[in-house]
């Protein structure tokens, strides 16, 4: 699978980012296995190394857990919490350009809830995911 990289962030944290995704929007269950390292590598065309430290930063925030010989898997209880900072942190770093953006192009909220209630501007994330 192809994927293009945002130059303006790491590699290993978009694969970090693109896990997270996974969980919060149920591709990835608490206590289901997360995609083997070799297998997202591959996938995706990076270094086995880039992905193992994304997959790190994941296992330091306690979000994921080693299981020897097993593999990776989300922690239980682990989707609320998730939630909850993705939303503190979208608030805080995201929100103010899209609040700006807006402001700036005049858009209204009615336009906004048409755009949201048509699916314009929704990006899933694809990969290596369930397999």
């Amino acid at each position: 699978m192809e994927r293009e990289w945002n130059d303006g962030q790491p590699i290993y944290r978009q694969l970090r980012d693109w896990v997270v995704g996974m969980i919060l929007d149920g591709s990835l269950e608490e206590g289901g296995a997360v995609p083997s390292v070799r297998q997202v590598a591959a996938e995706f065309r990076v270094n086995p190394l880039t992905v193992l430290k994304g997959y790190q930063e994941l296992v330091d925030e306690q979000l994921i857990e080693k299981r020897r010989g097993l593999g990776m898997f989300v922690r239980d209880g682990v989707r609320p919490l998730l939630l909850q900072g993705e939303r503190d942190r979208f608030l805080r770093e995201e929100w103010p350009r899209v609040s700006g953006t807006i402001e700036r192009l005049g858009l209204s909220v009615e336009e906004l809830q048409r755009a949201a209630k048509n699916g314009k501007g929704s990006n899933r994330l694809e990969g290596a995911q369930g397999r």
